[in-house]
């Protein structure tokens, strides 16, 4: 369990640091300014996200793709969620929703399809590993 926590923190710290890079990059290029408010909450997404992919093993029983679907689903309803919580203090427009699903889609694909290629690489030295053993029986 104590391993489980070091990778989801890793995951969440490296998540975060991306997001944040590029949002302060784009918005150096645009020349929008941030507040401290909309860092809090990319930092709730990548917490949200993280959680939501490290529960892989949760699917081993289903194909990857839904597995895929089925965690995209959930991370976008546990964010929609946070987001429906948030607004009770400052409301959020109807553009704002579909801007949250557009800025949230596109970093996580990009994020889950580097961890979807680093758990494949993993599965097949796994399974390279598994082979070898068999043969030298």
């Amino acid at each position: 369990m104590k391993e489980y926590f070091k990778k989801l923190f890793l995951g969440i710290c490296i998540s975060y640091t991306a997001v944040s890079i590029t949002a302060a990059v784009i918005n150096a290029i645009t020349g929008m300014e941030n507040d401290n408010s909309n860092t809090l909450v990319m930092f709730t997404f990548c917490v949200i996200a993280s959680v939501v992919l490290s529960l892989y093993t949760l699917f081993d029983n289903i194909s990857p793709l839904v597995m895929m679907i089925i965690q995209y689903v959930a991370a976008c309803f546990f964010c929609g969620l946070f987001l429906l919580i948030i607004s009770r203090w400052d409301p959020i427009s109807p553009r704002g929703w579909f801007e949250y699903y557009r800025s949230f889609t596109i970093p996580y694909i990009i994020i889950a399809g580097v961890f979807y290629y680093y758990l494949s690489k993993e599965v097949k030295e796994q399974n390279r590993l598994i082979h070898e053993i068999q043969e030298n029986k």
